[in-house]
């Protein structure tokens, strides 16, 4: 290439926090982080790798004690101790005394590390679960990660194989600090960029030969049933696929296959009239061959010989190759409409170069190519190790198609922030095999909502659609609100989306990050943190017979939380089996959450910052919210050009609710805008609005199914204050536990005599306890006694 695009990387360290030897160099990143180095000439690496690129942390508090034979180092995180020899079991120890969980806080080099796990390089043919790489967190409050064999980055932007015979490992002694332990990996290894704002929205893949009629045929269809897209997945059937054998097989392919899309162009401009994006799998292993258009040109470019048709091959550790790779196969393609590519690289990992795996080497210049013009860079391809979160989004491959699979996913998702990947997007309702079930594809529609991202995905056959449409008319329904759920959420995501860059830390968290000490975050391990502001907790398993209900397992911590989908008030502090119907699942909102969201979910809509909003708040406690926004498809946000706007939630004392002005460069966002607020888990009350401290005429109603005051606010410029007050004094709300009990009833498929003698039961008067005691006496099965238990005991 004529000059590599970069990484940013600062790769040395503060001479204050080195100790150094004859053959040895320990590095102090953090109170709680060490670099360990030894190496037998004494020669000691600088450069950054493909896994750490900035050391340069701030000088570090910590004592050095030293003898002739031994070497002490402490912190407030962990004590040291080093017999300045070639490391060994007996000579390089750790013990860890900063906010540990467990007894077992010794680390000798060379010890088995217990941690909470990563994640994989992909799901391929997997049906249910798979092992996973280490993570950073351990309940035993040490984890370690090798960087041993890690390539070096050099000043040329290429890389290049490390010294043998090198240890080069970083101790992370961080206790049950694991957010902390988390924002020093990021500093470490580099920060999670943002994602554009329409990754964030639904994708719409599929493995089959479309054409440019059928595709957008079917996109007129989703607008028709009212289901909004962003992003167009153009699988492999874009490009000639049926070769001459005597070119090989055509799974490898760059030029477009004319049959199907006669204009490339013409089609994609379509596809971007509609505010969708577009994405074009592509296979690079077999390189250039031939057939295709660009071959002469690259062909001559790297010396080929072209009478002969010799072939142009993969390989990547050319960087000639790597120059002519982007400028004849995939710059012509973005110059017709080409957003970003889908990597689908999974034949190997061996190249020339040893140690050199050809995916990290396709994330790594992809994601750094695509970020020319000044467009926000992104990838979408599997998992390369840790620091593949640089490169989002991961392609997670191709699962089965079974409940096995739903039910890992959730874990696997979550699980992933613990080496700091943050953004997987699964093959929602499963890839391949498996069988058709309805209310399996159902359930993994709604994971998918609660999931990074959110890309419908199937494999080549004419059974295995995941259009909602080919759907019961029950699945097809919750589908197609759960495909706009995931648009009205968009602003929430977008927030989320910067929080994860500014502030690392990952939309997804398992529930352990914040409740470090309690035994119960680590027994729900399908139930996670959605952002700052919801618990969700996906269903993976059929509904029971006769109930209707599917059961999940569900520990909410200590406090006041309300159902996201029912406005159900839920005391927290304890474990619980939660039954839904296949409308909802469970997802919880803490009190004094704000949650904004927006009506505003075609395509074109969600690619710009809305002009009204929903804000969702949920009563019991005080809380704020900052939402965020920017351009949503640049790098401005690094500079800071950007805009904020503060929702207040009062509840303690003067209870009030307040918009902010917005913040920043108003440019970006609509001069007046819209507000309704929905605050559940409260009573009725009329309210008093102001605007600059003037009256404001509002429409007010409240929802009593569903405990939750609206307040309806006209548009208004975003330059001025909202507040809103209350005239009575509001408290938690009442579940209707009658009503509620009496809804399940109704549509259960149990005996009516059974159903009366139930509800009667429930409408006696008497006190919860004796009514679940009474129950359990009635030869009812386990499962119906505790649905009706979860609604009587939920507040």
């Amino acid at each position: 290439m004529e000059q590599l695009v970069k990484l940013p990387v600062r790769p040395a360290a503060d001479s204050r926090n080195i100790i150094q030897g004859e053959n040895y160099r320990i590095t102090m990143l953090t109170e709680g982080l060490v670099r360990l180095e030894y190496s037998e000439d004494g020669i000691f690496e600088d450069r950054a790798t493909q896994t750490v690129i900035n050391r340069d942390f701030p000088a570090v508090d910590y004592q050095v004690k030293e003898t002739p034979e031994e070497l002490e180092i402490l912190t407030w995180r962990f004590r040291l101790t080093y017999d300045k020899k070639e490391f060994n079991p007996r000579g390089l120890r750790i013990h860890v005394t900063g906010n540990t969980g467990s007894g077992n806080d010794v680390w000798h080099y060379g010890d088995p590390v217990h941690d909470l796990k990563g994640t994989a390089r992909t799901l391929d043919t997997i049906d249910g679960a798979c092992e996973l790489g280490s993570g950073l967190v351990s309940r035993d409050g040490f984890t370690v990660l090798d960087d041993s064999a890690s390539l070096i980055l050099t000043e040329e932007g290429w890389v290049s194989p490390r010294k043998k015979g090198i240890k080069d490992i970083y101790f992370w002694g961080y206790g049950l600090d694991f957010l902390e332990c988390l924002k020093d990996f990021y500093y470490l290894c580099g920060k999670t960029p943002m994602l554009p704002r329409y990754a964030l929205g639904n994708w719409w893949s599929r493995y089959y030969e479309y054409t440019e009629e059928s595709y957008l045929e079917l996109m007129h269809r989703f607008d028709e049933e009212g289901i909004p897209f962003t992003v167009a997945v153009i699988d492999m059937d874009w490009h000639l696929v049926n070769i001459d054998p005597k070119y090989g097989t055509g799974w490898t392919g760059y030029t477009w296959n004319k049959e199907f899309f006669p204009d490339p162009k013409r089609f994609m401009d379509h596809l971007h009239e509609r505010g969708m994006r577009v994405t074009l799998n592509v296979h690079p292993a077999d390189g250039i061959r031939a057939h295709e258009e660009m071959y002469e040109a690259m062909a001559r470019e790297l010396g080929k010989d072209i009478s002969r048709e010799e072939p142009v091959s993969f390989e990547i550790t050319n960087p000639a190759f790597l120059s002519a790779y982007f400028k004849y196969a995939h710059h012509p393609n973005e110059e017709k409409g080409v957003d970003f590519w889908w990597l689908d690289w999974q034949q190997g990992g061996i190249t020339k170069m040893e140690g050199l795996d050809p995916l990290w080497m396709l994330n790594h210049f992809h994601f750094l190519d695509s970020a020319r013009n000044g467009k926000r860079p992104m990838t979408f391809s599997r998992y390369a190790g840790p620091g593949s979160h640089r490169y989002p989004i991961g392609f997670s491959g191709d699962t089965v198609v079974t409940w096995e699979s739903l039910r890992f996913q959730p874990y696997f998702t979550s699980t992933a922030s613990n080496i700091g990947y943050g953004w997987w997007s699964h093959d929602i309702g499963g890839h391949m095999n498996g069988f058709k079930d309805d209310e399996m594809a159902g359930r993994w529609f709604q994971l998918g909502v609660f999931s990074p991202i959110n890309r419908l995905h199937s494999t080549k056959n004419e059974f295995n659609g995941k259009e909602p449409w080919r759907y019961k008319q029950e699945i097809r329904s919750m589908m197609d609100e759960f495909l706009r759920l995931r648009h009205k959420l968009l602003p929430y995501l977008y927030t989320m989306n910067y929080r994860a860059h500014a502030q690392d830390i990952p939309l997804i968290l398992p529930m352990y990050y914040k409740n470090a000490r309690a035994q119960e975050a680590y027994q729900v391990p399908n139930e996670f943190y959605f952002g700052s502001q919801l618990i969700a907790a996906p269903i993976t398993s059929p509904r029971l017979p006769s109930l209707n209900m599917a059961k999940e397992k569900v520990w909410l911590p200590e406090g006041v939380y309300v159902d996201f989908f029912r406005g159900v008030i839920y005391e927290g502090g304890r474990m619980m089996d939660m039954y839904r119907d296949i409308d909802t699942l469970p997802v919880f909102a803490e009190a004094g959450s704000i949650i904004p969201m927006t009506e505003e979910i075609d395509a074109n809509s969600a690619a710009g910052n809305p002009a009204s909003f929903i804000l969702k708040a949920y009563a019991g406690a005080d809380g704020s919210f900052t939402m965020y926004e920017d351009d949503n498809e640049t790098c401005d946000y690094e500079k800071g050009i950007c805009v904020t706007t503060r929702f207040d939630l009062q509840w303690e004392n003067e209870q009030s609710f307040t918009i902010y002005p917005a913040r920043g460069e108003l440019s970006l966002i609509p001069a007046q805008r819209a507000y309704t607020i929905e605050l559940y888990g409260c009573t009725e009350s009329e309210v008093d609005c102001c605007l600059a401290g003037a009256a404001m005429e509002v429409q007010t109603s409240y929802d009593r199914s569903r405990n939750c005051l609206r307040i309806e606010l006209p548009a208004v410029s975003v330059t001025e204050e909202i507040s809103v007050s209350f005239r009575k004094k509001l408290t938690l709300a009442e579940n209707n536990v009658e009503k509620l009990i009496y809804d399940f009833l109704d549509q259960a498929e149990i005996a009516f005599d059974i159903k009366t003698r139930i509800y009667k039961l429930v409408c006696s008067g008497r006190a919860p306890y004796i009514i679940i005691g009474e129950l359990q006496c009635m030869g009812l099965s386990e499962d119906l006694v505790k649905c009706i238990t979860e609604i009587l005991t939920a507040k």
